[in-house]
């Protein structure tokens, strides 16, 4: 299979692209078509009523299952190998938890406005990076769920592009994650609304 990775997309291990369940995949167009699919059904699950504990590790594994567990192997379990972005693999459970209890915390205490706190919820699910694969479109299926069932706003636009895709939005999307690196969250808050 030819794996020809958008800009700023994380480079999968031999390993990791052993757990492929479908060995009649033979391009990225084909895979990301099946990833599509199986990300639809999840959505559609997921936003039908509100996920119990959904600021927990369980669910968060659980919705990247739904998302990618028709096509990966390793779909809902915790990467075991350092990437080019993201903390170091062994200490991915321990952020994890600290970052939902920061989200918590928010929440209860107005910290910020609702889109402020789904858009730092998403970076923060971003720069963990989870999983293998599918982080990005994992953060923004739990922003939005957030947002939706939690929060009682309506989802984010994301640009209103496919952001798998290597383009402009991508672009877009990618210089607004490394800006709110800098802690400045200004163009992520604007994307996520356009």
């Amino acid at each position: 299979m030819n794996f020809d990775y958008p800009p700023g997309a994380t480079p999968l291990d031999p390993d990791e692209v052993e757990g492929l369940l479908l060995p009649h995949i033979t391009s990225r167009g084909e895979l990301d078509r099946w990833e599509q699919d199986n990300i639809m059904e999840a959505e559609s699950r997921a936003f039908r009523r509100k996920p119990k504990n959904l600021l927990s590790v369980d669910f968060a594994c659980q919705l990247h299952k739904q998302m990618f567990g028709n096509v990966w192997q390793w779909a809902g379990k915790f990467r075991t190998s350092d990437k080019n972005i993201g903390v170091a693999y062994w200490s991915i459970a321990q952020k994890l938890i600290n970052m939902l209890d920061d989200v918590k915390i928010w929440i209860k205490q107005s910290v910020y406005p609702p889109d402020e706190i789904a858009a730092r919820f998403h970076h923060r699910l971003v720069s963990i990076h989870l999983f293998a694969n599918g982080n990005g479109r994992h953060a923004r299926l739990m922003a939005d769920l957030l947002l939706v069932h939690v929060l009682k706003r309506p989802r984010f636009t994301w640009g209103s592009e496919n952001l798998v895709q290597a383009d402009e939005c991508r672009k877009q999307y990618i210089s607004a994650l490394q800006a709110a690196d800098r802690h400045d969250y200004e163009p992520l808050l604007r994307f996520v609304r356009a």
